[in-house]
């Protein structure tokens, strides 16, 4: 293993992780607001409301993630709409990421006991006050691991970026590996920056969950 190719191109690929934290982080923040609100619209009883919702999530889970990242850049540009590979990245990781992040909160919702909304009733909440007041501050503690378990997915899918000229970890890696034609050495690197990202994650995710299930 030549480790001058390392330490030469180390420094890059750093920056080029440094990227995809960030690309994660705008798609899991996105990607929570939006899953949110579509998991609430979910549990809705009005039927259009149910089917569009659905719509959305059957949609964005059912195709592949590199399908709908090629729509956005490679498509919409054919509908006079232009992305930068970054707009892109983001909207399609998000409105990915919003679909699963919608099934993990309705399933959060509906494991709470049934005899809360009943109460919530009975003291006169409408439905956004039980939810707001009532049953989300029950639900975030349980969906903690879920959710930590979607941001490290994430966090690896950020590689498929690199199919639409985002430069990030992957991007970077490539771009070296052309450049000096080491793969071992480029690609071991690469490898070992995820698994300290995807550990150092981890770790988090897993501090946080035991720290809030004190209050369970």
């Amino acid at each position: 293993m030549d480790f001058s190719i390392i330490n030469r191109t180390l420094p890059i690929l750093l920056k080029g992780s440094l990227m995809t934290i960030e690309l994660t982080v705008f798609t899991i923040v996105l990607g929570s607001i939006l899953g949110i609100s579509v998991g609430l619209l979910k549990l809705s009883k009005n039927k259009v409301i149910y089917f569009i919702s659905s719509l959305y999530t059957w949609m964005f889970r059912g195709t592949p993630l590199l399908l709908q990242l090629f729509f956005f850049y490679y498509g919409l540009p054919n509908l006079g709409l232009n992305l930068s590979p970054m707009n892109a990245a983001i909207l399609g990781l998000s409105l990915n990421c919003g679909a699963y992040m919608a099934e993990i909160v309705r399933g959060g919702i509906l494991s709470i006991d049934k005899g809360q909304f009943e109460a919530a009733k009975a003291l006169g909440f409408n439905y956004i006050q039980t939810m707001l007041k009532i049953i989300l501050p029950q639900t975030y503690r349980r969906l903690i691991p879920p959710i930590g378990n979607q941001f490290i997915s994430m966090l690896k899918d950020t590689s498929l970026v690199s199919s639409i000229a985002m430069v990030e970890l992957m991007r970077s890696a490539q771009q070296m590996y052309a450049t000096t034609f080491k793969p071992i050495e480029i690609f071991f690197v690469t490898g070992c920056i995820y698994l300290l990202m995807t550990t150092v994650f981890t770790a988090f995710f897993s501090v946080l969950e035991k720290r809030l299930s004190i209050y369970e």
